[in-house]
């Protein structure tokens, strides 16, 4: 167990922070050893995956910082029509999807060039171009922290939702994803309507693309629109796409006509949070997208992806959050909700 480490290396955003102690996980052992020291007892501790979805408020975590380093990936089942592979958590997400397109498999490819780690994956059910988690997720290894047992949650057991899991509210730090099974298929229906894939596909002569085709563009339209991380600290996507009744969606589409949309659960419309931030702004004059105040800002690409420039704190991040929220319910009258984590 280290102590005094300086959090920046692993944080998408940048931000310099220091964690009281710090562990690496590499296996199973390591972190049963983990649970039994007196110090993981006393201290309260955060489980980091990639950190692509964490925003440290703070310039100091008084606990313990578990990272998930893991690694494995292995066919557990195999028939005529489906696969089910299982996915250590330590497992680099992006590099899991490649390899699984790279086999024919279907279910994870709209998902592709998402940052991240696999045992993170549940507890956000990330999602994409019309595809989440949830769809291909069969299973989960988890082991409780506190005895130390290993538990497995069924798809149901995990209360999936919208950037929801059971994991992010009733048993937050309770268990540690050790491993994820996926149900994928050797054939498949290519999902192309969400977003923007179709337009990308057509303008590069791709009418009928292919599952690697598909995996391909939607990596080339990230890319397009994200900020490399190296460069420029974010945590991709930092608010989530609200979904509001019908009658509200109604309404707002007399005034703006040229609102996008997406049809969600019965009565339910989803509105993308971007095109929102996008047509507000710190002025009536002025929008979010490609705003910037010092060492934060909103990136000029894509209005939803926050960026520290570096120099800046998580204070900062949090400050410019609140700001964007308030100033698209004063226009739209939607409370948009941040997709990130926050931790004090």
């Amino acid at each position: 167990m280290k102590t005094n480490i300086n959090l920046q290396p692993y944080n998408s955003f940048g931000f310099s922070a220091t964690a009281k102690f710090f562990v690496e996980i590499n296996a199973i052992d390591d972190l049963l050893r983990l649970i039994k020291t007196p110090e993981f007892t006393a201290e309260k501790h955060l489980i980091l995956s990639g950190g692509n979805n964490i925003l440290f408020t703070d310039d100091f975590f008084d606990g313990i910082i578990l990272l998930m380093n893991n690694k494995g990936i292995d066919i557990i089942h195999e028939d005529e029509g489906d696969v089910i592979v299982r996915a250590q958590a330590g497992e680099d997400w992006p590099e899991f999807v490649k390899r699984m397109v790279d086999r024919g498999l279907y279910g994870v490819e709209n998902l592709a060039h998402i940052p991240g780690k696999v045992g993170a994956a549940p507890v956000q059910n990330i999602g994409a171009y019309g595809m989440e988690l949830k769809d291909s997720f069969l299973q989960c290894q988890a082991m409780d922290l506190t005895t130390g047992q290993i538990h497995i949650f069924t798809n149901e057991a995990c209360r999936f939702g919208y950037r929801e899991s059971i994991f992010k509210h009733e048993l937050k730090g309770q268990y540690i994803i050790i491993s994820v099974d996926f149900q994928l298929s050797k054939q498949g229906e290519l999902k192309l309507e969400y977003g923007n894939i179709k337009a990308y596909l057509e303008q590069n002569g791709i009418p009928t693309p292919t599952l690697q085709q598909l995996h391909d563009a939607i990596c080339a339209i990230r890319s397009a629109k994200l900020p490399d991380v190296k460069q420029i600290g974010s945590a991709g996507s930092f608010f989530k796409n609200p979904v509001i009744p019908s009658e509200q969606f109604e309404a707002l589409q007399r005034q703006y006509p040229e609102i996008p949309h997406y049809p969600d659960a019965e009565g339910m419309v989803k509105v993308p949070a971007g095109w929102l931030i996008e047509h507000s702004g710190p002025t009536d004059t002025v929008s979010w997208k490609g705003w910037r105040d010092e060492h934060v800002g909103v990136y000029e690409k894509q209005a939803l992806v926050l960026v520290h420039y570096g120099g800046g704190q998580g204070q900062d991040i949090v400050a410019l959050a609140r700001k964007i929220q308030n100033t698209v319910e004063e226009k739209f009258g939607i409370r948009i909700t941040p997709e990130v984590n926050f931790v004090p």
